[in-house]
């Protein structure tokens, strides 16, 4: 049962079209609103929304939009149920002879339901270079692959798993301070942090093929991908969507729970269907769905940094990779000197 809140949104202008393209300040004639507490909307609850006739202008008829697809409010309620959670737009036309006037308002759609609280089992323990400040970890046909950050040291690695040892490393120019990394189609992309730029490199070689600029997103944190599209994180409340073919913006997620939007996924490993995201400066990561935003899981990792060896350099938990054969999810943390490959369970 979802609990009915009772607030009132902002409303916001937008222009009445008449005859002969005039165009009149639409507020002035009519305005929308939907009552929802503590301005938050939970995934599927009913909400009452009102039409104000400010002018008593008689009207034919009004057409009701969620995110320009046409909805049905039955007894002035609409049942709020969007594809993607986060902001939304409701709108409604108002048709007056031949008069058209839109009026919308923001809703805010949160999660359903409260994430479930996850924690791990250590597998097994594998040497990792202590010196790897870890932005990036993603596992491709039983090989390890990682991006380092910080500027001079900043680097991308295929790595030997039992040992330790880099197999193959490319370094970037010491202007750039390194992020996330995905491998798709033979390609390894990988982001810089506020560079605004990323690169693109032949899987086998190593070789930079490619340089991209960033357009929407603000930042380069972490990368994932479905073996469609790509997913980026830049430090907002957002997960991008790239096409990875023009490695521009094409969509968005909003990251939200059932409570409040978050904003602070970082390094990404997409797994079935969800996005596994390290929370930046916590001990802990999240599971998002990647079809609408909600933080369905939060996976208690506190602990492991303190079986790592301790040092001046020590920094938090970063690297999330699944090993689709064994799995099994393999974290490390910014130069930490063990990598932990983990079962994750729903903590009882």
């Amino acid at each position: 049962m979802f609990i009915h809140k009772i607030l009132t949104f902002s409303i916001l202008s937008v222009l009445a079209i008449g005859c002969g393209n005039n165009e009149k300040k639409t507020e002035k004639y009519f305005s929308l609103k939907a009552a929802a507490k503590d301005a938050k909307i939970n995934y599927g609850e009913s909400v009452s929304i009102t039409l104000e006739n400010r002018k008593n202008i008689e009207f034919d008829s009004v057409q009701y939009f969620l995110n320009d697809s046409r909805i049905y409010p039955e007894n002035n309620a609409v049942v709020m149920t969007p594809e993607k959670l986060g902001e939304q737009d409701l709108e409604a036309t108002i048709f007056a002879g031949e008069k058209v006037f839109n009026v919308s308002t923001s809703l805010l759609v949160l999660a359903a339901d409260a994430p479930k609280i996850y924690t791990y089992e250590i597998l097994n323990t594998y040497p990792h270079d202590i010196n790897a400040f870890t932005q990036g970890l993603e596992f491709h046909d039983d090989t390890l692959y990682e991006g380092t950050g910080r500027k001079g040291k900043s680097a991308l690695r295929k790595i030997d798993l039992e040992s330790g040892k880099v197999l193959s490393e490319v370094a970037l120019n010491a202007n750039y301070f390194g992020e996330g990394i995905t491998i798709m189609n033979n390609k390894v992309y990988q982001l810089t942090w506020q560079s605004r730029t990323g690169f693109v490199y032949d899987l086998n070689t190593f070789e930079r093929t490619a340089t991209f600029k960033y357009g929407k997103s603000k930042e380069g944190w972490g990368l994932t991908n479905d073996g469609t599209r790509i997913y980026m994180s830049d430090g907002t409340d957002k997960i991008w969507i790239l096409d990875p073919e023009t490695l521009q913006e094409t969509d968005h997620l909003e990251i939200v729970t059932n409570t409040s939007v978050f904003n602070k996924a970082n390094e990404l490993e997409y797994v079935n269907g969800s996005i596994y995201a390290n929370v930046w400066l916590k001990d802990s990561a999240m599971i998002i769905d990647a079809k609408t935003g909600a933080i369905t899981g939060v996976i208690d990792f506190r602990g492991l940094k303190s079986k790592v060896t301790q040092h001046d350099d020590l920094d938090v938990l970063n690297g999330i990779a699944y090993h689709p054969g064994r799995q099994t999810f393999f974290v490390t943390g910014k130069n930490w000197d063990k990598i932990f490959e983990v079962q994750i369970k729903e903590k009882q």
